[in-house]
């Protein structure tokens, strides 16, 4: 593990962590906020944070002004990746393919497979590498935007007996009905669609459930509802369940001002569980 940046805020730290990764088989970045009395190695709960198209593991830590909330709460932030990095590893031409937009699957297909296999990254080595270098307790919630509320939903969905809660910013809810999906789909995991339906939060819970608590905020004024985020077919499978809440928010876009605006309403949201 190699430390590359590392910053005080509201009394706690942000830090910048570089490490191998054996399940992308290449070099990995993730931001990281601690609160104040790490020092004294109190446990605390963590966030999980999964970026959108395009993004790194800075965005989330410099544009949405959730440390100032971690902070009061006493919970840490871990702020992935978006995709495998290097000169080594498959890149597009396209900003939804390849290199920033790895859309936390596992490809199957080449040249993706070798390195594309960031459910497995996310699920179980970076949690695993987390635990083993800071004094985090197991207690893990789940967030993201755009297509990192793809990976949040379909994560939590799979995996619900390993966080408390799940939240999403403008998720591409429904990828096997969107083109971005449809082209990342193909592309990782080949053309047998039922293949894909591992990977779409509306298929998955509809064959299986969501079990955890869910808040999803979406803009009126986001330029992609219409045609790639789908959210009213996330309405539909949810349509009985009292504790999954899904927030229109009038005039907002896609950006990160939009995910400024709600960020603490997300992190309370998750305070509730983790700390329960």
């Amino acid at each position: 593990m190699k430390v590359i940046g590392n910053q005080r805020l509201f009394g706690g730290e942000q830090i910048r962590i570089e490490h191998p990764s054996e399940t992308l088989q290449c070099i990995m970045r993730f931001s990281l906020y601690l609160p104040q009395g790490m020092a004294a190695n109190a446990e605390v709960p963590v966030v999980y944070w999964l970026s959108g198209l395009t993004c790194n593991d800075e965005n989330f830590s410099t544009k949405a002004g959730a440390q100032r909330v971690a902070a009061e709460l006493g919970m840490a932030l871990v702020i992935a990746d978006t995709s495998p990095r290097g000169a080594a590893v498959p890149d597009a031409d396209s900003y939804d393919m390849g290199q920033g937009a790895g859309f936390y699957v596992n490809a199957t297909q080449a040249p993706w497979k070798a390195h594309y296999r960031m459910y497995d990254y996310i699920t179980q080595e970076l949690p695993h590498f987390v635990q083993a270098h800071f004094p985090v307790t197991d207690q893990k919630a789940i967030s993201g935007h755009s297509m990192g509320g793809h990976g949040a939903l379909v994560i939590a969905t799979r995996n619900p007996t390993h966080y408390s809660s799940v939240t999403a910013f403008a998720p591409i809810v429904n990828p096997m009905a969107c083109r971005w999906g449809q082209k990342a789909l193909t592309q990782y995991l080949g053309d047998d669609r039922s293949e894909w339906a591992q990977y779409d939060s509306v298929e998955l819970i509809r064959e299986h459930g969501l079990s955890l608590p869910l808040l999803v905020d979406q803009g009126t004024a986001d330029e992609f509802l219409a045609e790639q985020l789908l959210t009213e077919n996330l309405s539909a499978v949810l349509e009985e369940r009292a504790d999954a809440r899904i927030r229109y928010q009038e005039g907002y876009d896609h950006s990160y001002y939009f995910i400024a605006s709600f960020i603490e309403e997300h992190l309370r949201f998750h305070a509730k569980y983790l700390m329960a």
